[in-house]
């Protein structure tokens, strides 16, 4: 099972940079770039709520399911 992130495609829509979104949501701009590339091992529900309130968007604009993919190359986003 893979999850695909779109933090990326949604920051380009809302012409957000992830450094202003790691200031308004309270976590590293570090940890926004592993969020955005996919690299995390999973999300706290305060952490996704408040990417959500900031970019008006829907945890399913964020995540993608992808059946028959896996990567085992995620660290872990504890902010």
């Amino acid at each position: 099972m893979a999850i695909e992130v779109n933090l990326g495609v949604m920051l380009a829509k809302r012409r957000m940079r992830s450094r202003e979104l790691a200031e308004r949501i309270g976590i590293t701009e570090q940890n926004v770039s592993l969020l955005k590339a996919g690299k995390v091992r999973g999300v706290r529900f305060e952490t996704l709520s408040r990417i959500c309130e900031v970019l008006e968007c829907q945890p399913g604009d964020l995540l993608t399911y992808v059946p028959g993919e896996a990567d085992t190359s995620w660290s872990d986003v504890s902010d």
